[in-house]
């Protein structure tokens, strides 16, 4: 399947999906550039709120954008493969047997699942701006994140043993 199915897919059965994935067998480059993508997908989801704040604020939009460039595309790539890493060290020292591709690609592949969900978040903090809404679209993220990112972890675990 493609992404794009993969993801509306991961909605109805995140596990299911990871398994599928994770049956295409061990690949660095597909799970960075699952990564890569969700970062991008993540930097290009702040555009309309960063451009509500430069406009309301009168300050210029290219240090915004390049801060969050920075941000989402250089710096959070690598925060993520640390938490991968002690997500998996933490499993390991509870008895938990799960392998470093299969702890990185739950992770990574829950924040591409929750792309549509950055960019509405992105569209109502342009349009809206902060506020009750934006806030709840954000919880509902957090929380579509943290049931990808453990059925991934459970899928990862089954597979692992």
């Amino acid at each position: 399947m493609s992404v794009t199915n993969d993801i509306v897919a991961t909605y109805r059965s995140p596990g299911r999906v990871v398994a599928r994935r994770l049956a295409m067998g061990i690949r660095e480059d597909r799970g960075l550039a699952i990564l890569m993508a969700a970062c991008v997908t993540i930097f290009i989801a702040s555009w309309p709120r960063l451009a509500r704040e430069a406009h309301l604020n009168g300050v210029e939009l290219n240090p915004m954008l390049g801060a969050s460039l920075l941000t989402w595309v250089f710096i959070m790539p690598l925060a993520f493969y640390v938490l991968a890493m002690v997500v998996q060290a933490v499993l390991r020292l509870t008895g938990r047997k799960i392998g470093g591709f299969e702890s990185r690609f739950a992770l990574f592949w829950a924040l591409l699942a929750i792309a549509p969900i950055s960019l509405f978040r992105g569209l109502v903090g342009g349009f809206i701006g902060a506020g009750v809404v934006y806030d709840t679209v954000g919880l509902i993220a957090i929380l579509v994140f943290t049931w990808f990112w453990m059925a991934g972890i459970k899928t990862g675990l089954a597979r692992s043993e």
